[in-house]
C-alpha cells in the first residue's frame, strides 16, 4: 500500500482544517516545501498536495510552493481548484505527476473525458463524500449525485485513481469511515486511495488488511496524524511494507 502524506496550503502556508472547514485551521509551517523535505527525508516517495485557495476560489493560487515541492524530486498529487484544462497543464507542466479532479469530475464527464484523452494516468478523480453525497467547490456544497454513483461514472470513462474521502472523518483523528471505503472499492474497478480520518497506526493496519482482500484499496492518505505526531513516516512506510 502506498502512503501518501499531505500537506495542504492555504495562504502559502502548511496548514490542516477540521472537516475542511476554512474557520477551522491550524497553520503547522511557513514553508510547505520544507515539510516536503522532512517527508522525503524519512523516506517518503509521493506528497499529495491540495491547494485549499485553489478549492475555494475554483483555480489554483499555490502553484509555486507546489514547484518548490516537485522540485526536491517527489512525487506530487495535487488537487484544490483544478476546474479548467489551462489550470491541469499547469500543474504538469511543472512536474505535478498526477492530477486530481474534484469538482469538475461532479459537473462534467465530458470534461473528464477530454483530459483523460490527452493526460490518461496523470488524471485522478477526487470523490469527496458527505453523508454519503459528492461534496464540491471545497466540500463546500452537496450535490444530489451520491459518492458511490459518481465513482462508478468515473470508473466507466476510465478513470484509473480515485481519491474517496469521508468528509465527516477528516482531520477529526477518530478513525476512518471502513464501511464507506470498502463500500467505493467494492464498487468500482480503479484503484481507490483512502482518505480522511486516519489517527493511529492501527488504522492504517486495518486498512491493510482491507486491502489484501479488495486489492484496488492501493493508498492511504495521512494528515493530522503525522502533524499531531500519532504516527510517524518511518513507521507507515514500514507497516506498509510488511
Amino acid at each position: 500500500m502506498t502512503i501518501y502524506p499531505a500537506i495542504d496550503i492555504k495562504g502559502g502556508r502548511c496548514v490542516r482544517l477540521t472537516q475542511g472547514r476554512a474557520d477551522a485551521e491550524t497553520v503547522y509551517a511557513e514553508d510547505p516545501a520544507s515539510v516536503a523535505a522532512e517527508f522525503k527525508a524519512a523516506g517518503s516517495e509521493w506528497v499529495h498536495v491540495v491547494d485549499l485557495d485553489g478549492a475555494f476560489s475554483g483555480e489554483p493560487r499555490n502553484l509555486e510552493a507546489v514547484g518548490r515541492i516537485v522540485g526536491l524530486g517527489m512525487k506530487v498529487q495535487m488537487g484544490g481548484g483544478m476546474r479548467t484544462r489551462a489550470s491541469v497543464d499547469s500543474a504538469l507542466q511543472i512536474g505535478v505527476t498526477r492530477v486530481v479532479i474534484g469538482t469538475r469530475a461532479a459537473e462534467s464527464e465530458t470534461f473528464i473525458e477530454g483530459l483523460l484523452a490527452v493526460h490518461g494516468g496523470k488524471i485522478a478523480v477526487g470523490i469527496d463524500a458527505k453523508g454519503g453525497m459528492a461534496a464540491i467547490r471545497g466540500w463546500v456544497s452537496t450535490t444530489e449525485t451520491s459518492a458511490l454513483e459518481l465513482a462508478r461514472r468515473m470508473d466507466s470513462l476510465g478513470v484509473a485513481t480515485l481519491i474517496h474521502t469521508d468528509v465527516a472523518t477528516d482531520g477529526m483523528l477518530a478513525g476512518p469511515n471502513f464501511a464507506a471505503q470498502e463500500a467505493m472499492v467494492d464498487a468500482v474497478e480503479a484503484v481507490v486511495i483512502a482518505s480522511g480520518g486516519v489517527s493511529c497506526l492501527g488504522d492504517v493496519a486495518r486498512l491493510i488488511e482491507i486491502s489484501r482482500i479488495r486489492p484496488n484499496l492501493d493508498g492511504v492518505i495521512v494528515g493530522k496524524a503525522l502533524y499531531e505526531g500519532r504516527v510517524t513516516i518511518a513507521a507507515l512506510l514500514a507497516l506498509a511494507c510488511t
